[in-house]
């Protein structure tokens, strides 16, 4: 029986889950649905499932179908997955979301905003410090040798800040080197990134001129538009 998922791919979480599915060939029925059209604020959505995206990946790499490096079922290994994840959602995901935010929701607002992404990059720069120090140390991936639900979840946060224009890994070769092992453990599945790229294009195109894109609003309306669009062409 497929599996239905409800997903924003504009959303991190959400391209976590939706590249473990077609990685481990799970059946399943994607159903597209913007954050920004509120629906999954509503009471009927949350009878679907009220689960975040954690708990969702976890169930998912636990059938007894997927190959068991996704989240091992050895306690010690899955400790490991178990830590990074607890680990991500106060570090990786904060600090990279608030950069794009700053970057894309506000763009013409870029040099009014210019300390607060300062101190946002400093906490990311800090993130990205202890992902070398404490998960890549002497080992491939950030839970060890093969690839977990924990390198997906980290891959889908630091690929966001794309949308601004800004590879954050830029100066990072140890976490550059990463990417790209995550990359061909996961194959072409992880083109669900290149509308990200996309919007970094239009966001560049954008910054410098804050007045009135085509649609007649603001440049920061147009770029919170803008998710729902490409939510729309990636139907």
């Amino acid at each position: 029986m497929a599996v239905e998922v409800y997903l924003d791919l504009m959303s991190q979480p959400c391209r976590a889950v939706h590249i473990l599915l077609d990685c481990t060939r799970i059946p399943h029925k994607l159903v597209l649905n913007p954050l920004c059209a509120g629906e999954n604020r509503t009471p009927d959505f949350a009878k679907l499932n009220p689960m975040y995206h954690d708990a969702i990946l976890k169930y998912l790499a636990s059938r007894a179908d997927v190959p068991q490096h996704w989240y091992p079922r050895q306690p010690e290994r899955r400790a490991r997955v178990d830590e990074y994840t607890a680990w991500h959602h106060s570090n990786t995901r904060p600090h990279a979301a608030k950069v794009f935010m700053l970057e894309v929701s506000d763009v013409d607002q870029v040099l009014k905003l210019q300390e607060r992404l300062i101190r946002a990059l400093s906490q990311l720069d800090d993130t990205l410090d202890k992902l070398e120090t404490m998960f890549l140390r002497r080992q491939p991936f950030l839970c060890g040798d093969d690839v977990t639900v924990a390198d997906l979840l980290a891959v889908c946060e630091l690929m966001q800040p794309l949308g601004g224009g800004r590879d954050v890994l830029q100066a990072r070769p140890q976490l550059r080197r990463w990417r790209s092992k995550v990359q061909a453990a996961v194959g072409d599945v992880l083109d669900s990134h290149t509308f990200i790229g996309a919007l970094g294009l239009w966001t560049q195109g954008h910054r410098e001129s804050a007045a009135v894109s085509l649609t007649g609003k603001s440049s920061a309306d147009a770029s919170r538009a803008s998710f729902c669009i490409l939510t729309e062409w990636m139907k």
